[in-house]
């Protein structure tokens, strides 16, 4: 039987390993799509804020501009004074006498209580309000992980199920890498007929001529493009300038 591991380069990137630390590219996809769905949230929120905010100054400048203050003060002073010395004069003075008064008025009054009191949010209320979109942000990062163990969940309880999606992934990646090699070799067939460009002619001249140089002037894969290291393989052939990495040779 054709074994699949090791799997090639391009094979790992569509396969997700449950053990790596590091989010992949399938999750990725998948989660960017998540974090994108955040984004009308957060746009809501920043309009609300901002338009609490307008509402706040625009009441504040009434509060402020519109405050008119009265003081009303008065004076009031009665005195009846009856003269002459006879009794009718005296039972005058006795009873008119209490009509005697004298009184200062000092009012003071505002419209304070018909202005708007406004409240600005302080910082800790504009937190709580965006720490649920934190939460959430949070969520759609960390969720790639729990989401790994739905594979190992469904096998527990549907195991010939899982023997079922085993094989197709192996159908299908054996069939994928057939078609990855038969298009390779038409590649390699085509850049074969092209000669060699300038840029690579000089890089081979300098290589070849200063040895000290190769390890700055790394060459790639010819398939994958992988930076040369010391387990590369050149072709064979002496007119082919062709380098191999070790996964595609």
């Amino acid at each position: 039987k054709q074994t699949l591991l090791p799997l090639l380069r391009e094979e790992t990137s569509s396969v997700i390993f449950p053990c790596k630390p590091a989010v992949q590219r399938p999750e990725l996809r998948h989660m960017v799509i998540e974090l994108l769905k955040c984004i009308p949230l957060l746009l809501f929120l920043l309009f609300i804020c901002g338009l609490d905010h307008f509402i706040f100054s625009i009441l504040s400048i009434i509060q402020h501009h519109s405050f008119i203050e009265y003081s009303y003060q008065t004076s009031h002073h009665f005195s009846v004074n009856v003269m002459g010395t006879s009794l009718m004069a005296e039972l005058l003075r006795s009873t008119i006498g209490a009509l005697n008064t004298s009184f200062d008025t000092d009012v003071q009054t505002s419209n304070l209580a018909c202005l708007p009191q406004p409240t600005g949010m302080t910082r800790q209320q504009y937190l709580n309000t965006f720490l649920p979109l934190l939460a959430l942000v949070l969520l759609c990062v960390v969720q790639v992980y729990p989401f790994r163990l739905r594979r190992a969940i469904a096998s527990f309880y549907f195991p010939k199920r899982e023997k079922t999606r085993v094989l197709f992934l192996y159908n299908k990646l054996l069939q994928q890498r057939k078609n990855f090699l038969y298009l390779q070799r038409g590649r390699l067939a085509r850049r074969a007929r092209q000669p060699p460009g300038l840029g690579t002619l000089l890089l081979l001249h300098c290589r070849q001529r200063w040895p000290w140089l190769r390890r700055y002037l790394r060459r790639r894969c010819t398939l994958c493009g992988a930076r040369e290291t010391p387990q590369h393989q050149p072709c064979p052939k002496p007119e082919c300038v062709a380098l191999y990495c070790e996964w595609c040779w």
